[in-house]
């Protein structure tokens, strides 16, 4: 998985952390947990905040 890979990682995200609120998450523990995903394989210093908030945001309509 890239950074530009979003909903991928927004389902990963749900299965690792099915109890966590997406809105509650500090974008630096989701910054940490994406790079902690198996098959995550990508440049730390491509993530921003504008990723950041489609990851948070897609994670969000994955619990809907």
């Amino acid at each position: 998985m890239k950074w530009t890979d979003i909903n991928d990682i927004a389902l990963a995200l749900c299965e690792a952390h099915p109890d966590v609120a997406p809105l509650n998450v500090l974008f630096t523990d989701l910054r940490q947990w994406i790079m902690d995903l198996p098959g995550f394989d990508d440049d730390p210093e491509r993530c921003g905040e504008k990723i950041l908030e489609a990851v948070q945001m897609a994670w969000l309509d994955e619990l809907d």
